[in-house]
């Protein structure tokens, strides 16, 4: 099994999110009750701890209350 990055560790520590997804470039939070305030809640962690994620939703996850929370591509951190 391939390692999960530090920082992809780091925030689920930190969210603690009841049901997820590892994925191969992040993980897919589901079931959040509340899914406007988890993402909030997961920004507000990446941006806290710097972590180098992103937060990123699409209509079709609406159907089972989720998100995904994936690393930062290289492409990603020069545009910033």
């Amino acid at each position: 099994m391939k390692e999960m990055n530090t920082d992809l560790q780091r925030f689920i520590e930190k969210f603690q999110p009841n049901k997820f997804k590892l994925m191969a470039q992040g993980v897919e939070i589901r079931g959040a009750v509340d899914l406007h305030n988890a993402m909030k809640e997961a920004r507000m962690l990446i941006e806290r701890f710097q972590l180098s994620l992103t937060v990123n939703h699409n209509a079709e996850m609406l159907s089972y209350q989720g998100f995904e929370v994936n690393l930062l591509s290289v492409k990603d951190v020069e545009a910033a």
